[in-house]
């Protein structure tokens, strides 16, 4: 199967024709190929954008919810395909890869609901017979850049609210997984979404990415992925004052007190840290845990930990499946290298799994540290793989400082009995998302998604704050007096 790029409304190949190939992570095996495209492609999708965007704004925006409406019917009607071809091209197990054409469902369907509301404000002017209202409009075109550890559910967050607002999209997708990109292009086009309104750019960040986040006529960047990338992305927007959402990761942790429900407790922490193989933003790494409690804590997780099955995604027996590919499984081997030699200990894991059984796939042991300080880089820095790290502190107010002592602010959780304690917490961690009595995971997609500090820059995705990333404010002023009125000077 190959995946070209889609610009207005046609499937196209780039001038170089250029591919790579799309492996499947759990076997190595090639599923197919993708379009490498360059930056003059990029231009072409532009044209298109800028095209459709002009009579796209002008549709009537209950009439752009039907097209969500429709495109959410046929994510619905192909979930258990959809969900295949995820986890052949990203390696999640099969009730995540499920979970997350749900997340697009679930995000169509609402999105479509703001076809009805995109609500302004009215509000009473200061001056007799004049009328006051804000209204959101269209920031025009919208360069979206999404990763492959969630190939639809984080480009539906994306796209559908910028869509039914009245922009035009470029998406650049990852190069790792571009097929469920295909069959979401797909769907747009059965769904009637008018030519050019939805355009495709397949290929590297360096080219396809640059291009995109350089371009003039592109209005506003939403991008997912790693600090590094974020941060230079943010430079070059600011330069040309180019409108930017970012959202960049974190360093999560569970908080389990000394009155906590300890199985409870365990089961959050089996999801969030080794659910995705720890491949998500808002997965759980370290588990800071108070000291009465710890050694009941690890017993039972260790005790958890060894029926965990690790597979192929489609077995439906598997619970962890494999890394994206060889790279990623270098650096979480070089992660635990560097956990060893800081001193923690090594409960589980920490080492790459070459059984035979598991063929060419790229599976990395669920690893375990214990006796964790919290300056330690492995307390510190994103791993993006199974691997967490236990820290041992003394009292609640501890626990909320070693949770905010990091650079990163996406998710955290607690796991207490104590209400006062529940209170203070979402007060005091320092995160976008809170759990109590939770795992890290799970964001639910009619709340604002998104974090503080190194995480991102205060946009959100999802929930009605994502409209204001690709809508623009206008306030209108209607005099209906016949004279002249001065605000601030003729009320007086």
């Amino acid at each position: 199967m190959t995946v070209d790029n889609f610009i207005d409304g046609e499937w196209v190949v780039s001038e170089k024709e250029q591919y790579a190939p799309i492996k499947n992570p759990a076997n190595g095996e090639t599923l197919g190929e993708v379009l490498l495209s360059t930056a003059e492609d990029v231009d072409k999708a532009v044209v298109a954008a800028k095209r459709a965007q002009k009579q796209w704004a002008l549709v009537p925006a209950p009439q752009r919810a039907e097209v969500l409406y429709r495109v959410g019917l046929l994510l619905k009607e192909r979930k258990e395909k959809l969900a295949q071809i995820l986890t052949m091209e990203m390696g999640k197990v099969i009730e995540e890869a499920r979970g997350e054409v749900q997340e697009g469902i679930d995000m169509a369907f609402y999105m479509a609901g703001e076809g009805r509301r995109l609500f302004g404000n009215t509000t009473p002017s200061e001056l007799k017979d004049k009328f006051a209202m804000s209204i959101r409009v269209p920031v025009g075109i919208v360069g979206i850049i999404t990763p492959w550890n969630f190939p639809i559910a984080i480009a539906t967050w994306k796209s559908f609210p910028a869509i039914v607002a009245g922009n035009a999209v470029i998406w650049k997708p990852a190069t790792e997984t571009p097929l469920m990109a295909r069959e979401l292009i797909n769907i747009f086009d059965e769904a009637g979404l008018p030519k050019g309104v939805i355009n495709l750019v397949c290929g590297s960040g360096s080219k396809v990415g640059t291009a995109m986040v350089e371009h003039p006529d592109i209005d506003v960047i939403s991008f997912t992925g790693s600090n590094e990338v974020g941060r230079t992305i943010a430079e070059k927007c600011g330069k040309t004052l180019k409108r930017v959402s970012l959202e960049m990761g974190g360093k999560n942790a569970i908080i389990v007190m000394d009155d906590a429900d300890l199985d409870l407790a365990v089961e959050g922490i089996l999801w969030s840290s080794f659910g995705t193989s720890g491949q998500r933003c808002t997965a759980c790494s370290r588990v800071i845990v108070h000291e009465k409690v710890k050694e009941d804590l690890e017993e039972k997780l260790l005790e958890r930990m060894r029926y965990l099955k690790i597979g192929d995604g489609l077995d439906e027996g598997v619970k962890i499946g494999p890394v994206i590919n060889g790279n990623a499984l270098q650096k979480i081997h070089e992660y635990v290298q560097i956990g060893r030699g800081e001193g923690a200990v090594l409960l589980a894991g920490g080492y790459i799994l070459n059984d035979e059984e598991l063929g060419n796939g790229y599976y990395y042991a669920p690893s375990v540290f214990t006796d964790v300080e919290p300056t330690m880089r492995i307390a510190q820095e994103e791993i993006f793989g199974p691997v967490v790290s236990i820290i041992p502190v003394k009292s609640f107010e501890e626990a909320i400082e070693v949770n905010n002592s990091v650079t990163f602010g996406l998710s955290s959780s607690i796991f207490t009995r104590d209400i006062n304690k529940v209170f203070a917490a979402q007060r005091d961690l320092d995160t976008g998302i809170v759990y109590v009595n939770a795992g890290t995971t799970g964001a639910e997609i009619h709340l604002p998604f998104g974090g503080t500090k190194g995480t991102g820059n205060g946009h959100r995705d999802s929930g009605v704050a994502a409209l204001d990333v690709f809508t623009e404010w206008k306030s209108v002023y209607i005099d209906f007096s016949g004279k002249l009125q001065r605000a601030q000077i003729d009320n007086n």
